[in-house]
């Protein structure tokens, strides 16, 4: 017997990019190694992080109650969930995970038969999609948010892109939506997830329901919404759709990245699809314990009444004051920009303003083989340490460029980077406007 050792995974993985971790960030670590190994060498003393939505690695400090006590585990997720949505869950419906990532993965596992199943997937998206449904040997059918309404959801498109799959030869297997959104940072209307749950039960669809930043809502006209909840709220059960709803420790006021710990609560699937997805999850034995703890203690926090209750709401009143002055901070700062624009903040830890760029900009991003958004972020990282992801990686539309910036760094930085982001800009449109 002969085995073929050069796995044919390796293709697969060459094909797809994650750019939060990608050039940009692997030049960041060289620089921060030069301002170490050679102090006074660069025009700055330190690299400034706006790449990942990692808060403790940025300087936030942790949640007291996260980081103690024990009660119950898929029990108090479930409970959690049911005091959320107002409606009932089960812990048998529950998956423990190592993060959303995990959990995101074991799905594309389930649902992914070969390459004519396809997954419909917004653009801009978070990169771990397009990367699982390569990996898993799938069909990614991207759907194009609404840049010019706020980074909307028109259901005409994605029923435009569903149809032109389908008449392709594709089977269309589910629907990942991000709310809020990554890297776009928008929030759903009621309305849009009513038209969705509406639309993937006419369908057929699954509903993926990437809600890892449902406490990371700033704007006082919307609210997060579980799709579960807006199903049931218009009377759809467990027979009528399929939903499964994913969440994190790594994100929300919280941010314990470190901690792996996540769940995806599945509803609408029989008792044989339930049972190949515990024996799908019993490969990898179990979870970490500290993250099944910590998830079980996000979905279950302190209340009234108890121990740890009043300098709980003090540390996350504290932390989602700041996380949204930083946000309009920077808002404002990229809008002020001359070719930039950036849609109004809502939700997740995200802004992704477009940069409008002189010809000869783009001319000469092309002389160097990259897109104008890798030329601008190189630039703008070697000039002032800033280091933010070119918005490619993000897959929008053709033509256009962005930048993914979180809102992370703390409030004396973010104040210190603005005055740096503007004189870079204007030096940088000075020097290609012509």
């Amino acid at each position: 017997m002969s085995y073929n050792k050069a796995p044919s995974i390796t293709a697969k993985v060459r094909i797809f990019t994650y750019e939060p971790c990608g050039e940009i960030v692997r030049h960041a670590r060289r620089l921060e190694k030069e301002i170490y190994d050679n102090p006074g060498s660069l025009p700055f003393q330190e690299i400034i992080y706006c790449n990942l939505g990692n808060p403790q690695a940025l300087g936030q400090r942790p949640i007291n109650f996260f980081r103690e006590g024990v009660r119950s585990l898929r029990e108090a997720v479930a409970d959690g969930i049911a005091a959320r949505d107002g409606f009932p869950s089960r812990p048998d419906n529950i998956f423990l995970t190592d993060g959303a990532s995990s959990a995101i993965n074991m799905m594309m596992q389930i649902l992914i038969r070969s390459h004519e199943d396809g997954i419909l997937c917004p653009l801009p998206e978070y990169p771990l999609y397009s990367a699982s449904i390569i990996l898993h040997g799938g069909t990614m059918v991207p759907y194009n948010l609404t840049e010019d309404s706020g980074w909307g959801l028109e259901i005409f498109e994605v029923k435009r892109c569903l149809e032109e799959a389908r008449a392709s030869g594709l089977t269309i297997r589910a629907m990942v939506v991000i709310n809020p959104g990554n890297p776009t940072g928008q929030v759903l209307s009621i309305t849009n997830q009513e038209e969705i749950v509406e639309f993937c039960r006419k369908e057929g669809l699954v509903i993926l329901a990437d809600e890892v930043y449902q406490e990371n809502v700033y704007t006082e006209n919307k609210r997060f919404n579980s799709f579960k909840k807006v199903a049931r709220s218009l009377g759809y059960d467990h027979h009528d759709l399929s939903i499964v709803s994913f969440h994190s420790v790594s994100m929300g006021y919280y941010g314990e990245c470190g901690r792996r710990g996540g769940y995806m609560e599945i509803c609408g699937f029989g008792d044989d699809v339930i049972d190949e997805m515990y024996k799908l999850a019993s490969l990898t034995i179990c979870p970490n314990i500290a993250g099944q703890i910590l998830i079980s203690l996000v979905m279950d926090p302190p209340k009234l009444g108890d121990e740890a209750f009043e300098i709980f709401m003090v540390e996350k009143e504290e932390t989602y004051s700041s996380l949204l002055k930083r946000a309009k901070a920077l808002q404002k700062a990229f809008s002020g920009l001359e070719g930039v624009s950036c849609n109004k903040f809502e939700g997740a830890m995200y802004l992704f303003p477009r940069l409008r760029l002189p010809q000869a900009a783009i001319k000469a991003a092309q002389l160097e083989g990259v897109s104008p958004d890798v030329f601008y972020a190189h630039r703008l990282l070697g000039a002032t340490g800033i280091a933010v992801v070119p918005g490619s990686g993000f897959h929008p539309v053709s033509g256009t460029s962005h930048i993914r910036c979180t809102i992370l760094p703390g409030e004396e930085t973010i104040t210190a980077m603005v005055p740096r982001l503007q004189a870079f800009h204007e030096a940088f449109m000075d020097e290609f406007r012509g």
